[in-house]
């Protein structure tokens, strides 16, 4: 009905000359182009800084910092993908074609984890594993110890302390696109496979597995990523990737060439783990033969077999998300009276701000690029959306570098000009009012709003833009009139996923963030900096209480999307 009184409002007016309207749809395409060159500026500036020399600075990182920070990110990275691999395939595998005590509750509170960024799982779990904390004073009370050298007990800052923590951290990604892998496959295959003999075990590794690899793939690289990314874990355990290098060389040892260089061997690292990723993938498409679908066969576990898959789902939800999240809220409850702290709540205004400021920018972008596309299909529309979704692989410290020199360049031609026009100086305009951060954020997340977008905008039938289009009304106007309303169930989704993967972001928030400016990522980062875990409890538990809410929308979202193509394949 609404659709309908839309275009009997479109007929009221006259039709555009055909020359307006194809100068407005090249505009679409210019600012599609506009888009791309922003976010491959970093990137060049990044490459072009790299290559000024370092003097002796890059004799000592290619001789001690690179090697050993190259061998631990490795390390790091292998440890990670093989506890992602492990948890999410075996937990998609159980509640996906298993039945046993707690299934349905298990099948979304296993997203429950992404909840939690990695640096605050971290920062909980070396209070909760330290000499001092619950878990060591337990054994010490139990048996009586009075000094740690009276036991052993596993070292949380290290390396394997930090492949346990992030590994239980990330593994939903693998969990979630293995699940719908899963839950799309055919039928038919598995009867087969089971009239021929094969038993639970066989077919998971020799039917299930490989014809959900290419969805494995995906979410290994995924969280990969998201492991390179990270610096506050790290920092935290100890542990010196790449990542904390490239931040070690430019705060601690002045050197932001030396620290573009470095930022250099991780863009490479990231552009090989894409590589391998689409590698992995490359004819391994498999397309269900029969149109008619049918509920999967499904085991019914009994006795301690069902138990055993109860406890194998529930221990990553325990360790990823509720001891940690408890304790935050038994720490948080002692210190109420911080709600009322002028610093938590400038933290809490400059991360709203600069949160939303950015998601709202991702979402105009992300409608600039996939409307673009719409209005003219071609190889440069759907070039620029792939190069500005590249954002989302770069880690935050590389962009952080490749942002800084174009944006100070532009500051300093701008506080010129200023003084000799007006004598005045306007200082760093872009870095010093968080507008550079903002930058940042919009190149990191763009991908996450784009690829929303992009789904909603394929839902919408292209009849709609011909009617219009019959009727008189341009581009913009069409967009305006007709896909907005359509999609915004699609732009709140896309706004508040942005909003908060921009509040959990830390590296570029550490590296771009002016001078005495706070957010609850960096008050949380400077509190376990000076061990003071009861300073950072209440704004950490901030962050997961509003990252709970993107978790809760996606585990809603994928069971409604299976719902709405199983429905599909009925009919």
């Amino acid at each position: 009905m609404n659709q309908t009184a839309r275009l009997d409002d479109l007929a009221a007016t006259p039709v555009a000359p055909r020359a307006s309207r194809s100068l407005a749809d090249r505009a679409w395409l210019v600012a599609g182009l506009l888009v791309a060159a922003l976010t491959l500026l970093p990137v060049g500036a990044l490459v072009v800084l790299a290559a000024q020399p370092t003097g002796d600075v890059w004799n000592h990182l290619m001789t001690t910092v690179l090697p050993r920070s190259l061998r631990t990110t490795f390390l790091l990275l292998l440890g990670v993908g093989l506890i992602t691999f492990v948890i999410g395939t075996g937990t998609a595998w159980l509640v996906t074609m298993c039945r046993f005590p707690g299934r349905r509750l298990f099948d979304w509170a296993l997203l429950l984890p992404l909840a939690v960024p990695t640096y605050i799982i971290a920062y909980t779990y070396v209070e909760i594993l330290t000499f001092t904390g619950p878990v060591q004073s337990l054994v010490r009370d139990l048996f009586g110890f009075r000094t740690s050298r009276e036991y052993w007990f596993p070292e949380i800052r290290s390396l394997g302390g930090a492949i346990f923590v992030m590994g239980f951290v990330l593994y939903p990604y693998v969990y979630l696109t293995t699940r719908a892998a899963l839950l799309l496959q055919s039928a038919s295959t598995l009867d087969v496979s089971r009239t021929l003999g094969a038993g639970p075990m066989r077919l998971f590794f020799r039917v299930a597995l490989p014809l959900a690899r290419p969805a494995i793939v995906v979410g290994i690289s995924l969280a990969l990523m998201e492991c390179l990314n990270d610096i506050g874990a790290v920092t935290f355990f100890g542990v010196h990737t790449l990542s904390f290098s490239v931040y070690d060389t430019w705060v601690h040892r002045s050197s932001l060439a030396g620290a573009a260089q470095i930022a250099c061997a991780m863009l490479a690292l990231v552009f090989a783990l894409l590589w391998m990723e689409r590698r992995a993938r490359k004819g391994q498409n498999f397309h269900t033969p029969s149109t008619h679908y049918r509920t999967l066969p499904s085991y019914r576990l009994t006795g301690g077999r069902a138990w055993l898959a109860t406890a194998a789902c529930a221990l990553p939800i325990l360790i990823g998300f509720v001891f940690p999240a408890a304790l935050l809220t038994d720490y948080a409850s002692r210190r109420l009276d911080a709600l009322s702290d002028p610093r938590l709540i400038s933290a809490i205004k400059n991360t709203l701000t600069l949160s939303v400021s950015a998601a709202l920018l991702t979402v105009v972008i992300g409608v600039v690029l996939t409307y673009a596309h719409r209005v003219q299909a071609s190889r440069l529309t759907q070039l620029s959306g792939r190069i500005a979704s590249i954002g989302y692989a770069i880690p935050g410290t590389v962009l952080a570098v490749g942002i800084l020199i174009p944006v100070a360049n532009f500051d300093n031609f701008v506080d010129g000009v200023a003084r000799s026009t007006f004598g005045i100086s306007t200082g760093l305009l872009l870095i010093g009012s968080g507008t550079a951060l903002v930058y940042a954020y919009m190149i990191r997340f763009l991908a996450v709003s784009y690829g929303q977008i992009e789904s909603g905008f394929g839902k919408v039938t292209p009849h709609l833009d011909m009617a219009a289009r019959t009727l008189g009304r341009s581009s913009g106007r069409i967009l305006f009139e007709v896909h907005l309303p359509i999609l915004r169930p699609v732009l709140l989704t896309a706004l508040l996923l942005a909003f908060v993967d921009c509040m959990k972001e830390l590296p570029a928030t550490i590296l771009l963030r002016p001078f005495n400016f706070e957010t609850l990522a960096t008050t949380v980062y400077n509190a376990a900096s000076r061990e003071a875990f009861g300073e950072g409890a209440l704004p950490a538990l901030l962050i997961v209480l509003v990252g709970l809410v993107p978790s809760i929308l996606l585990a809603r979202t994928s069971a409604v999307s299976f719902r709405d193509k199983a429905s599909t394949r009925r009919l």
